[in-house]
């Protein structure tokens, strides 16, 4: 589900804007978009409600990433008895004219796979871009 209609209360808020300032921090001319999805009604049939996408995009082709944007999926799971919110997991790929060229789950290995992955050093950010996603929505 869109980023923007996900911040439902402040702590929400804060935290997605915390994720895009880390990922600006990495990547500072990328233009962030809490928005990825079309609202239509084939859009709206796909979402996922208990996700927070935001999506990245690069004012070219990002060399390190072999991508012109990236789609982050903050997969949640909220506690039935105490109501908290946790991230469980993230899945990203990533996109250029062509369409997808690259997938990453943390859910199972944190490996990449398509047919044109990031560089090691744009892996390396990424990953740990993901560990530091997870840690700001898991924090109380």
């Amino acid at each position: 589900m869109n980023a923007a209609e996900q911040a439902k209360n402040v702590e929400v808020a804060t935290k997605i804007a915390t994720i895009v300032n880390l990922f600006k921090a990495i990547y500072p001319a990328a233009r962030s978009d809490l928005k990825p999805w079309l609202n239509n009604s084939d859009t709206r049939k796909l979402l996922d409600p208990d996700s927070i996408d935001v999506g990245f995009h690069f004012p070219g082709v990002s060399w390190r990433l072999k991508v012109r944007c990236i789609l982050f999926q903050i997969r949640l799971y909220e506690d039935p008895v105490d109501g908290d919110l946790r991230a469980i997991g993230i899945e990203a790929s990533g996109h250029d004219y062509k369409g997808e060229r690259w997938r990453f789950s943390t859910v199972d290995n944190w490996q990449f796979l398509g047919d044109t992955i990031p560089m090691e050093d744009g892996i390396a950010n990424l990953r740990d871009f993901s560990r530091q996603t997870l840690e700001v929505f898991n924090r109380k």
